[in-house]
């Protein structure tokens, strides 16, 4: 990647993403695991949630090798 400040800028940007949804898959965890009559909506949360977390931890390892090959080079 060109340009090392839009890369931190979407890690930062999708860290704030995992973020939010991190605390709806806990809010969702909670009611599963109270045994609420309905799950249907909160299991559907655990499922979406996980693919920002994901994506947030692909990228940051991605900006760590780009940093770390950029400060190999100076």
């Amino acid at each position: 990647m060109k340009n090392p400040r839009r890369l931190m800028l979407i890690t930062a940007l999708c860290g704030l993403l995992s973020l939010v949804a991190f605390i709806l898959g806990r809010l969702a965890m909670t009611d599963i695991y109270h045994g609420e009559p309905d799950l249907d909506l909160e299991w559907t949360i655990v499922a979406v949630t996980f693919v920002p977390v994901l994506a947030f931890h692909l990228l940051a390892v991605f900006a760590a090798f780009v940093a770390m090959r950029r400060l190999g080079n100076s």
